[in-house]
């Protein structure tokens, strides 16, 4: 079969694009759990760490629900860092029952700060065998520490809870970051755990064995310093494990404008950690023939799903465009036609996952408004604050 210069163009642009979408479906066809673990005998000790900066409305709400894990009371500390905070959170996480570390470093602000300052003070006490991370927005589920034992009684080096959505009624855009967080989080955590990779940390419910924090000292202070530090422990040869069946619901902004910074920061974050680390892990990986390593490459190089969309949706209007005009094209409208179809799959496994129900189904109509929205975060300049920490405004009280 010949191709015309039209098709041939359409058809090499469509490639790279129908890579991204076929490795996405071929994560949600093997998304499945496997076997829980019987969690042991309570004999584990855990240093669960709340980074807090301002979150005053909150952080009673938060420590409350930890205070309550079904996990032996003392096995287990709750250390709230109240990072450069100027309102009541010290004082209120204090009254909660948490331990509180304040730490005043303007000139070093970040959740990775934060978080360093924690793991040091943790591991300078030697209390913990495992430390958790837990988000000052966050109610989680009441066996998180006890699914986590099981996994680090069966030798884990480092543990990523589920992460969901605490409102996902609030609006339309928050049912449809439920459906996303549950394809990026739990769609593609679910087939890295099967395959036995590394599902990357996630930045709240993540855990990490003390042993492995003194062997791989917690310094990432970048806007993605969950993802970071999940690759530092990668390069080490350790690898994050999936725990589907414990959950951590944070709380999600509502408005377009409450989230926007929060979305531009972590974007504009992640584009660089796959700059500086996709060339450095494609070695690794060949050198070492490490297929967890070649898994944390192509997921950085795969790009988000709304500007996949926006490809696939670009790429079969041309060809529609193309037809229209009376110039020949046979093989292109196939390939951009099964790079939406694998991105579709990908989406109503994610929906599946979801628990939404057919009003979540629906509300996948306002895809064009967030892609379109997604698309204006990277084309807009970096503004002042998108390096630092900033609290998300959230309508709802905790």
């Amino acid at each position: 079969m010949s191709l015309s210069w039209i098709d041939l163009g359409l058809s090499i642009g469509a490639l790279p694009v129908l890579a991204a979408s076929v490795y996405l479906a071929a994560l949600a066809v093997l998304a499945r759990r496997g076997l829980t673990p019987v969690p042991p005998a309570p004999c584990l000790k855990f240093d669960v760490v709340v980074p807090a900066h301002n979150e005053e409305a909150g952080i009673s709400r938060t420590i409350e629900s930890l205070r309550v894990l079904n996990y032996p009371r003392e096995l287990f500390r709750v250390l709230v860092v109240a990072d450069n905070c100027c309102d009541r959170t010290a004082e209120r996480a204090k009254a909660a029952g948490a331990r509180v570390l304040g730490r005043h470093e303007p000139e070093r602000r970040g959740k990775g700060y934060a978080l360093a300052h924690a793991f040091d003070h943790s591991l300078a006490e030697e209390f913990a065998d495992a430390v958790v991370v837990v988000d000052a927005d966050t109610v989680v589920s009441s066996n998180l520490l006890s699914a986590f034992a099981a996994r680090f009684a069966r030798g884990a080096a480092a543990v990523q809870a589920d992460y969901g959505v605490r409102n996902p009624d609030s609006s339309w855009r928050t049912r449809l970051l439920t459906i996303a967080l549950a394809a990026f989080h739990g769609v593609r955590s679910l087939a890295r755990e099967r395959l036995g990779l590394s599902c990357g940390f996630r930045g709240n419910g993540m855990g990490v064995a003390t042993t492995v924090l003194r062997a791989v000292p917690y310094r990432a202070f970048s806007i993605v310093e969950d993802i970071q530090y999940g690759l530092e422990l990668a390069y080490a040869g350790y690898r994050v494990q999936y725990v589907p069946e414990a959950r951590v619901l944070g709380e999600m902004a509502t408005t377009e404008r409450a989230s926007r910074s929060q979305r531009r920061r972590w974007e504009r974050g992640r584009l660089a950690l796959a700059r500086q680390h996709v060339p450095r892990l494609l070695a690794r990986a060949w050198r070492r023939k490490d297929r967890l390593l070649l898994d944390l490459a192509l997921d950085l190089m795969v790009p988000p799903v709304a500007q996949l969309l926006a490809m696939n949706v670009t790429g079969c209007m041309l060809c529609l465009l193309a037809l229209g005009l009376g110039r020949g094209v046979g093989l292109a409208p196939w390939l951009w036609g099964a790079s939406l179809c694998g991105l579709l799959l990908y989406t109503v496994r994610g929906w599946t996952l979801s628990g939404v129900g057919p009003r979540g189904l629906l509300d996948l109509f306002w895809s064009p408004v967030y892609v379109l929205w997604k698309l204006t975060l990277r084309f807009r300049r970096k503004q002042q604050g998108d390096d630092e920490w900033i609290r998300t405004t959230r309508e709802t009280r905790m």
